[in-house]
């Protein structure tokens, strides 16, 4: 019989057990995060009816679902975590405490072109809060001390959070007469890193159709840079102008005010006023954050405020504000960046015991007596040479062995060797479990990414 050649489609990930390892301490810091937050778990199907799931999908997100048919039933699979949550917020309204807060980390699927640092499938780690009718801008000065302690817990350091309100932006652009040309005003500024103020200004002029003033003033206002107090000053500048844009520096203003009590640090916020995000979508504060070191990357987390979740699900106002991070994608880079920290432990056991009897009660009774103590335990009961048992206690990177033999037994103490030390002791039961203990915690200090 022919054998099938073992592969993985393009654009989506398979990793190995160490680098598993790691991604699963990363989202366990996520979820620990979120918890402090007061952020509930959230699991939703992969799996939708293609009427709910595209209730408001159209042009290029449609052509990218995955989409087929079993028997009668058109399904699709879901390719954000926000239309699932809408229609769960919509679904379950009546049993749900509001605000709603939930986090979410899970597999979503598009069918785009795959590429590198690109993919298929891949995992989003999402937060919503979620109103009922309202939604207090406090919360939109939460997200960004969330977003703060996440990455820190991670071990980033070298990070910015760039903040903007799209009041403030849909305002501007009504003061210059050009409210219906804003989006496409604001898909042109948003090339300005890439090409530079002059060739933006010339698009404005020569493919919008702006007059060189306006082009002009829409560079000056967006080129309004300094720190956060300076930059708030100089839009104080406009107001009165336009109601949307005061009260969409009153929202920025209030953000701002709020950070240093969430325990933001200065130097990790900035307000910057060419974010605009999803322009059919965010209706207030948006987000997004880039590693300082690595501007390459481009954002590792964003979001923002919109005003109506589940309006295509039920009459029900529910605003919400919440960010996403493409955890698949920043996980790929990281990994390619050499950040990922080599020294975490990824060994699917903290301690492999060797028994050296034939006999294997003592030694199942030990790794029961070390699972009860928290510490994760294999038993290697294999008829192998001994140097294979070591190899493969090196391969998956065990930090402890522990051997058990027939004097180990008669004596009453466990011979355990630190794998990466090599130091050997025999000691009784309860000091070397103090031992491995102490060792273990010294392991976890570190953080899953490293900088520099």
């Amino acid at each position: 019989m022919s054998k099938v050649q073992p592969r993985t489609l393009s654009g989506f990930m398979e990793l190995l057990p160490g680098p598993q390892q790691q991604m699963e301490q990363i989202m366990s810091i996520l979820r620990e995060t979120y918890s402090l937050y007061g952020f509930t778990p959230l699991d939703t199907p992969v799996i939708e009816s293609s009427e709910v799931l595209l209730a408001k999908a159209g042009g290029e997100t449609e052509k990218q679902i995955y989409r087929f048919t079993k028997g009668d039933s058109d399904l699709s699979l879901r390719f954000d975590l926000t239309v699932p949550l809408a229609k769960y917020v919509a679904l379950h309204y009546a049993d749900l405490s509001f605000p709603f807060r939930r986090y979410q980390i899970g597999k979503v699927y598009r069918g785009e072109r795959a590429q590198r640092g690109r993919f298929r499938e891949f995992y989003q780690a999402d937060i919503d809060i979620i109103g009922d009718g309202k939604l207090d801008v406090a919360n939109e000065a939460e997200i960004p001390a969330i977003i703060s302690q996440t990455f820190t817990r991670l071990g980033l350091r070298r990070f910015q959070i760039r903040v903007n309100n799209r009041k403030i932006l849909n305002g501007f652009y009504a003061m210059l007469g050009l409210s219906e040309q804003s989006g496409d005003i604001m898909r042109t500024v948003d090339k300005l890193d890439k090409i530079g103020a002059e060739k933006v200004g010339a698009l404005l002029v020569e493919d919008l159709g702006l007059t060189r003033e306006q082009a002009d003033e829409i560079l000056a206002f967006i080129a309004i840079k300094g720190g956060n107090q300076a930059v708030l000053t100089a839009l104080e500048g406009y107001r009165g102008r336009s109601e949307v844009f005061d009260q969409g520096l009153d929202e920025l203003k209030t953000v701002v005010k709020y950070l240093a009590a969430f325990g933001v640090a200065e130097e990790q916020f900035a307000v910057d006023l060419t974010i605009a995000r999803g322009l059919d979508y965010y209706t207030g504060t948006v987000y997004e954050t880039t590693m300082l070191d690595h501007p390459e990357i481009g954002s590792i987390c964003s979001g923002g405020r919109y005003d109506n979740l589940a309006e295509y699900y039920t009459d029900k106002i529910l605003p919400g504000v919440g960010i996403s991070i493409g955890l698949t994608r920043l996980f790929y880079v990281l990994n390619e960046q050499g950040m990922l920290n080599p020294e975490m432990n990824t060994a699917p056991a903290d301690v492999l015991i060797l028994p050296m009897t034939e006999d294997l009660s003592d030694a199942i009774a030990l790794a029961t007596k070390l699972r009860q103590a928290g510490v994760r335990t294999q038993l290697y009961t294999e008829q192998k040479k001994f140097k294979q048992k070591m190899t493969y206690a090196d391969r998956i990177g065990v930090p402890y062995v522990v051997f058990l033999g027939e004097e180990e037994v008669a004596n009453r103490v466990v011979a355990c060797k630190d794998m990466v030390s090599g130091e050997q002791t025999k000691l009784d039961f309860s000091a070397t479990l103090d031992r491995i203990q102490q060792g273990l915690a010294a392991r976890r200090a570190g953080a899953p990414i490293r900088e520099g």
